[in-house]
């Protein structure tokens, strides 16, 4: 992973959780993480599903969308139950951007739920 690339990962990962903090998300109790990756290729989708599966990860069934310019792109997410601790999570996110980039397909962020 370049500097560059592990400088945006760790920007969004701290941006994310700084937003949930300050609207108050309950930061005692884990919340679900939501890694995205997709790609135009299904082939390509499917094994990195595939090679994440056998990672051990909680893989989503991959799924269909079609981008505003009509182009068909297939994603799937990783889910995973995370402390909202910024070490583990960014951790987490280079795990999957370096999965990603081993399988050829695109690594589109985390996300997560606000937490009561």
């Amino acid at each position: 992973m370049n500097d560059e690339e592990l400088q945006r990962w760790r920007e969004h990962t701290e941006a994310l959780i700084d937003e949930l903090i300050e609207d108050g998300t309950n930061e005692e109790v884990h919340h679900t993480i939501e890694h995205h990756f997709a790609s135009t290729d299904f082939e390509l989708l499917e094994k990195a599903a595939v090679t994440a599966f056998k990672m051990g990860f909680d893989v989503e069934e991959p799924e269909e969308a079609e981008l505003e310019t009509g182009e068909k792109i297939f994603a799937f997410d990783i889910v995973t139950e995370q402390a909202l601790d910024f070490d583990i999570i960014f951790d987490e996110a280079k795990t999957m951007y370096q999965l990603a980039k081993q399988c050829n397909v695109d690594y589109d962020g985390w996300g997560t739920y606000f937490e009561e």
